[in-house]
């Protein structure tokens, strides 16, 4: 039966606490008791087990750091309890003991997930060095375990935050493509999140225990851009003393997120497309290419397939990249995300500042919520990060925590006029300004009236009957509207142009 030993008190090893936890599992008792004393010694807290289900049993209660187990044990094999202590915990490293010297045994198990093995009969030097390089394994384990788990709660799907059907749609689009072999192009205004979504796919899929490599291609001159992506083995040029890996190379089983692709030259263009449909990458001056497997994410502010019409960005390479291609929407387009949005990132600043967690008052999340945000998501995170650093302990923000530029969105500058001489239309002054916010509402909202009656703040039927009044088409935009005389304003108040 299992049975813990007396837990003797951690050691001192280089100025670190050592008491890692082992399990024995052996049906020989004088081998469990030799080998108990001697990792008790040495300052580890040792459990022992006389057979697999005892061993199985206790693995399932609890997590330990090392196994060491018989090859040859009662009722269920030692490479069956082997598996089952794998798939129970993958991260705890396992020793085989077998009492034949066979090769093919040993590779067998190694194979199966064990980490080294003891041949009976064994010095105890032997298994204490053999135990040492096995503890150090499965701490790296843990390690990285740990860090996989941080990186998924900080880059993972749960971090698009939102309700609104846009957001949904994506969120569904990427666990459906994590796992895929595919590129993909993710595509939106500047500060959208799509590098948010890159990682997501990335670490929402099979390889999110491998590299994410990101590399922005914008404003970076061509040689540059090259060495960084393709690398250069020594003497490529006059500066090259060594060889040098590039990032193509250093994503290798993960993921390459090539941020604002359209910054690519012609001949970057070509290169990339070799990698694409070859999946081998040659460095600079290199005679021979490697083969490489690296999914390849793109992200682009600008419009693909218009430089594409245009003969900048090459088409065979536009449709390379764009297996996959998610569209992020601007935070306009999604304001009922804004008070979900506003929360998580203000938790997020307050737990980063070490602060007491703040709340904004519902004056201030109207403001918030009516806001323009041309900056979108990101503009949205400076603005609430600003109001925390600035709080000065408050734990309520309100009104005046906001910058002073977002709260005089909501202000409707007029042109200065003076009446004096014949006067002027007050009607025809109110029903220009009338028709200008209408046809901008429009605009913003694609010609989808129930969205601009809602930006505009009245009913539908109300738009509708004030569109006839003003003699603006039901259907579509009247060409050259946007260019009339007369300030030009943008829903929500914010006044762009007043002349």
């Amino acid at each position: 039966m299992a049975h813990r030993l007396l837990t003797p008190p951690p050691i001192e090893k280089g100025g670190a606490t050592v008491s890692d936890t082992i399990l024995i599992v052996d049906d020989d008792e004088g081998v469990r008791q030799i080998l108990a004393e001697t990792l008790q010694t040495a300052g580890h807290t040792v459990t022992t087990a006389d057979s697999g289900e005892h061993a199985v049993a206790a693995v399932r209660e609890a997590p330990v750091d090392l196994v060491i187990l018989d090859m040859v044990l009662p009722r269920v094999d030692g490479l069956e309890v082997l598996r089952e202590i794998t798939t129970l915990r993958p991260e705890t490293a396992v020793i085989m003991i077998t009492g034949y010297a066979s090769v093919e045994t040993a590779i067998r198990a190694m194979k199966m997930g064990a980490v080294d093995y003891i041949v009976k009969p064994f010095r105890m030097e032997e298994v204490e060095l053999i135990v040492s390089r096995a503890l150090e394994r499965s701490r790296l384990r843990r390690e990285n375990a740990a860090l996989r788990r941080q990186l998924q709660m900080t880059w993972g799907l749960q971090n698009l935050i939102g309700q609104s059907p846009e957001i949904r749609r994506i969120q569904q689009l990427v666990e459906q493509v994590a796992s895929a072999r595919s590129a993909a192009l993710i595509t939106g205004a500047a500060g959208t999140g799509k590098e948010l979504v890159a990682r997501a796919i990335h670490f929402g899929g099979e390889r999110r225990g491998q590299p994410f490599v990101a590399v922005s291609c914008a404003g970076i001159p061509e040689a540059l851009l090259e060495d960084e992506l393709f690398g250069h083995v020594r003497d490529a040029f006059p500066d090259a003393t060594s060889d040098r890996p590039g990032r193509i190379a250093a994503a290798e089983g993960g993921t390459l997120f090539l941020d604002e692709v359209s910054g690519l030259s012609a001949s970057l263009q070509a290169r990339l497309l070799r990698v694409l449909q070859e999946r081998e990458v040659q460095a600079t001056g290199a005679a021979a290419k490697m083969p490489v497997d690296v999914r390849i994410v793109a992200a682009s502010t600008a419009d693909l397939k218009a430089l594409v019409t245009e003969g900048h960005f090459r088409e065979d390479l536009f449709y390379r990249l764009s297996v996959i291609h998610i569209q992020m929407p601007a935070l306009r387009e999604r304001r009922e995300d804004i008070p979900l949005l506003v929360q998580h990132v203000l938790a997020r600043c307050c737990r980063e500042m070490n602060v007491p967690p703040k709340r904004f008052t519902a004056d201030a999340l109207r403001v918030l919520s009516e806001a323009s945000w041309p900056g979108n998501v990101r503009q949205l995170e400076n603005i609430v990060e600003r109001s925390v650093a600035l709080s000065f302990g408050r734990e309520e923000l309100g009104r005046e925590d906001l910058p002073r530029d977002l709260l005089d969105e909501g202000r409707i500058e007029l042109p200065v006029m003076h009446v004096g001489g014949d006067g002027f239309s007050l009607d025809e002054v109110l029903a220009n300004y009338e028709q200008r916010m209408l046809y901008q509402a429009l605009e913003h909202s694609g010609w989808v009236k129930t969205r601009a009656a809602e930006m505009l703040k009245i009913k539908r039927t109300t738009l509708i009957e004030k569109m006839k009044r003003l003699g603006i088409p039901l259907k579509g935009n009247l060409p050259g509207a946007a260019d009339t005389a007369g300030p030009e304003m943008a829903i929500g108040g914010v006044v762009r142009r007043a002349s």
